[in-house]
């Protein structure tokens, strides 16, 4: 039994926004040490809300509140030597470094890869950009969006006689964040076996040129047959989708073989026997969905999500409830396995965060602590390294830190 999954683990954390910090997120959630260099001015994320209250303040964005949980603050300018030297020291006693600045970057600061391995041979830098560290792409800008179009999931989001959409929230960020994780802790595996570490280079527009399965399979199909797949057909199918109830919508599968079930819940198991309904391609027609829905939709306002969903389930038919963020928070599932963690901020005071994303039978991980507030823990860590009083007013007043 251990206390901390990644117990005795250090990530020196040079990330900023979103992609870098979801995955120092994750190695902090689970016990790492994570040590987040920020610049003078603070990590960009906090001047992003939602804010508390919505009064922007550098303390109290909870994007930054979020992903930044369990990790200590330092203010290091990397602009001057003497901050580079701070950094260059942290290596040293590092596992792990991170960093999502443009590609070059890193080796024009005088801290890319052939740099650090010599302070620390053991050492494993996470690179995560745009379009990964080579390539014709490596200097293009980007967002979650532009990253979300080129990787090909929105052209298969959304309605068909529309635009293509994208998937709310920072997804593409959220993703890459987390799969920089996977592939960080993978090489520090190699790392420990070796006593080597390397360079990991997460191209986040090939993460999401590989994420969700379907898509692959396509790209895969059009290969061998020519033929590609876009957005579906916006038609209705009897029985099968989203639909409105009492208290907001639900997704319930009646479709197929589930036909009967669905027929017998809303009181109507005459349908199932019904021409009109009996041809399973048949049900695909637009025209006999509606004919369906007016026996169905009078039946579904009669419920409420809920009410929907259990009947639903109690008919061995697939359903959810279409969830609001306060159907989340308030879901009685969440509740009982303990998902949600309080956390009293300095600034914000108590405030309620997702939880760890898994959880762990060989671990009794302690509760999680604040986001740090920008520059909390940068005389700390000086001292850690061995820095006299004298020393860090000199680097502070140099504008080092």
């Amino acid at each position: 039994m251990f206390d901390n999954a990644l117990e005795g683990v250090r990530v020196l954390d040079l990330t900023h926004h979103v992609a870098g910090p979801q995955c120092t997120k994750l190695l902090a959630d689970y016990g790492a040490d994570v040590i987040k260099v920020e610049r003078p001015s603070g990590d960009p994320a906090r001047s992003i809300g939602p804010f508390q209250n919505d009064q922007p303040h550098p303390e109290k964005s909870g994007l930054f509140l979020h992903l930044n949980i369990n990790k200590r603050s330092i203010t290091v300018n990397l602009k001057h030597p003497n901050g580079v030297g701070v950094v260059k020291e942290l290596v040293r006693e590092s596992d792990i470094a991170i960093e999502n600045f443009q590609p070059g970057m890193m080796d024009s600061l005088g801290l890319g890869y052939d740099v650090l391995e010599k302070i620390n041979p053991a050492i494993v830098l996470t690179s995560i950009s745009n379009f990964g560290q080579t390539g014709p792409y490596r200097e293009m800008k980007s967002s979650d969006i532009v990253a979300y179009a080129m990787g090909g999931p929105m052209n298969i989001t959304g309605h068909a006689d529309y635009e293509p959409l994208k998937l709310a929230g920072n997804i593409v960020a959220m993703h890459a964040g987390s799969v920089a994780a996977y592939a960080t802790m993978v090489a520090l595996w190699d790392a420990e076996d070796t006593g080597e570490g390397q360079n990991v280079d997460i191209s986040i527009y090939e993460t999401q040129a590989g994420f969700r399965d379907r898509r692959v399979i396509y790209l895969t199909a059009h290969a061998y047959t020519g033929e590609s797949y876009s957005r579906p057909d916006p038609g209705y199918r009897v029985a099968s989708g989203t639909r409105p109830c009492a208290d907001g919508f639900v997704n319930i599968l009646g479709f197929g073989p589930r036909f009967r079930n669905i027929s017998n819940m809303i009181g109507h198991p005459e349908l199932a026997d019904d021409p009109k309904f009996a041809d399973p391609a048949g049900r695909s027609d637009p025209d006999v969905a509606m004919a369906f829905d007016e026996y169905y939709i009078p039946w579904l306002m009669e419920h409420t999500k809920l009410e929907a969903v259990n009947e639903a389930q109690d008919n061995q038919l697939l359903a959810g409830p279409i969830n609001t963020v306060e159907d989340i928070f308030k879901d009685p599932h969440f509740e009982f396995r303990g998902y949600w963690d309080t956390i009293d901020h300095p600034e914000t005071g108590e405030l309620t965060y997702p939880g760890r994303p898994f959880k762990m039978s060989g671990a009794e991980l302690p509760p999680r602590s604040p986001a740090p507030l920008l520059g909390q823990h940068t005389v700390e860590v000086l001292e850690n390294l061995g820095h006299t009083t004298q020393v860090i007013s000199l680097l502070r007043e140099s504008g080092a830190i």
